[in-house]
């Protein structure tokens, strides 16, 4: 394994962030005067062949252990990956961005073995005021395939126990901590571990009161909704996770997982975007 080279910085007049070439992986941004939204784990790998614990990871072409619950890596093989730098500038918005393309000819032979299929996967990150990662899958075979797939956005938050997270009432969601079936009701809070896949298309608001601001995540292309956090016991547990640093983040991801895969057939393609952005919160409001 070797180190990680320094990721692509990304400079507008209204935000900047960074992002790594090795999975395609956007691992900060910050709109300007603001403090960064993404979070990134003290204990994050930097090297080759291990994924990166922040930022926001690809998930490709399965999910966690995949639809059969045996497939490895964890999260496919894109995060792992080198992706190739295809496109790079500002566009007409004044907005700084960067295009990274994967095909199989990029991916180790034993790493794509379980999924032998022609593919194109572009991930453009576009910097600004607001944070805009998609995600664009080609079939570029001839025959039709399915996918998993999601933007593991890892928020940085004040006090996860703090935050509340609104627009997924009424939303039916498997709960992976519990193994159950639910639905949503009312607003969503951290008070243990959290691991839920909603049936959810619409925009999410993370309501932070310490840190101040209201993250407001809205996407396209996506069936699913990803809520994450794995509290103190898990945290231990995890080498490269610091064992207070739950406390700090919060995952809210973009995918198409579990029963809502991708399907393409010979010569589709599928986009799938995720748009963060920063709003504060009025004064006194805790």
């Amino acid at each position: 394994m070797t180190r990680l080279p320094e990721p692509l910085t990304l400079t507008s007049p209204h935000g900047t962030g960074s992002v790594l070439s090795y999975g395609a992986h956007a691992v900060s941004w910050a709109p300007e005067g603001h403090e960064p939204v993404l979070w990134l784990s003290s204990r994050a790998h930097n090297e080759t062949g291990r994924a990166i614990r922040g930022g926001v990871p690809v998930c490709f072409p399965w999910f966690g252990p995949g639809r059969t619950g045996d497939m490895e890596p964890a999260h496919g093989f894109a995060r792992i990956t080198d992706w190739q730098l295809t496109e790079q500038g500002e566009d007409g918005e004044g907005n700084a961005f960067a295009q990274f393309t994967l095909t199989p000819a990029d991916v180790a032979a034993e790493l794509r073995a379980s999924f032998p299929h022609e593919f194109e996967a572009r991930l453009r990150m576009s910097v600004g005021s607001r944070l805009r990662l998609e995600l664009t899958v080609t079939n570029t075979g001839a025959e039709t395939f399915e996918a998993e797939e999601a933007l593991h956005t890892y928020l940085h938050v004040g006090d996860a126990q703090r935050v509340t997270v609104t627009g997924l009432e009424g939303a039916p969601y498997f709960d992976k901590v519990s193994k159950e079936q639910r639905t949503q009701s009312g607003e969503l809070t951290i008070t243990g571990e959290t691991d839920a896949v909603f049936a959810h298309r619409g925009e999410v608001r993370v309501t932070d009161p310490a840190l101040g601001r209201e993250l407001v995540i809205s996407k396209e292309g996506s069936d699913s909704t990803v809520v994450w956090n794995p509290w103190a016991d898990e945290a231990v547990a995890m080498a490269d996770f610091a064992d207070d640093e739950w406390q700090r983040m919060l995952c809210v991801e973009a995918g198409n997982v579990m029963g809502s895969p991708v399907r393409l057939a010979a010569g589709e393609s599928h986009t799938i975007a995720q748009v963060i952005e920063v709003r504060e919160l009025p004064t006194g409001v805790a």
